[in-house]
């Protein structure tokens, strides 16, 4: 588990083929691997991946396929900048949200527009993820917790202070990059449970907030939601 508040700006130093769909990539990063052990997990562009090896401020993790498919770290080359965050412990403070370095999907940086002390960047949101994106609510773009700004049917805004265009790769993407994206976790789980109480006959909620238990017979107990 993360928080989504980059303690490192990383880099690539190599990314080599271990199979047909899966990689080694090795990773500067000096603040993070302080204190790093062989089977740790560092996020990297907000993926959780888990430490193979650690050396001299450098440490390497394994990239399985399906990693690469879903998400935007198979564009990885040396050189690159990357966000890098531990995983939080329980005596962290939660700065900005609780992430699972699990990406949900894969988004495009579509316009940037400056300002004097921030900077707005709009990205592409994939149709699958819209539901669960609302205006003032969380999202992690690369591992960084940020506050929607603004949403559309296929969009997203974020505003940028200076400290988080120097810190991450935020500042440096261009139009037409891909970012990874996770959504809020408890977003996903009220969608699920409500499912699972519409399956179970369990209608909406009136405008008393009250959601009768059975299918409508008059008179039935209910609960409060």
């Amino acid at each position: 588990m993360f928080t989504g508040i980059v303690e490192e700006l990383g880099e690539v130093l190599a990314v080599t083929a271990t199979a047909a769909d899966s990689a080694l990539v090795a990773l500067r990063g000096p603040l993070v691997t302080a204190d790093a052990r062989h089977g740790d997990s560092i996020a990297v562009n907000g993926v959780c991946l888990t430490v193979v090896d650690v050396d001299a401020g450098v440490f390497t993790a394994d990239v399985m396929g399906e990693t690469l498919r879903r998400s935007a770290l198979g564009a990885l080359r040396p050189g690159a900048p990357v966000n890098l965050e531990r995983a939080a412990t329980l005596g962290s403070r939660l700065g900005g949200h609780l992430v699972q370095g699990h990406v949900d999907g894969v988004g495009e940086l579509l316009s940037r527009e400056p300002a004097e002390q921030w900077e707005t960047l709009r990205f592409r949101l994939p149709a699958q993820l819209s539901r669960y994106v609302v205006e003032k609510g969380s999202i992690t773009v690369d591992g960084v917790s940020l506050t929607v700004a603004g949403v559309g049917p296929d969009w997203f805004s974020v505003g940028l202070i200076p400290t988080t265009l120097k810190l991450t790769t935020l500042g440096v993407r261009g139009v037409g990059d891909p970012v990874n994206l996770e959504v809020d976790v408890l977003a996903k789980y009220v969608e699920r449970l409500l499912g699972d109480r519409s399956a179970n006959g369990v209608g909406p909620a009136g405008p008393d907030g009250v959601v009768p238990l059975g299918p409508g017979a008059a008179g039935s107990p209910a609960e409060v939601v």
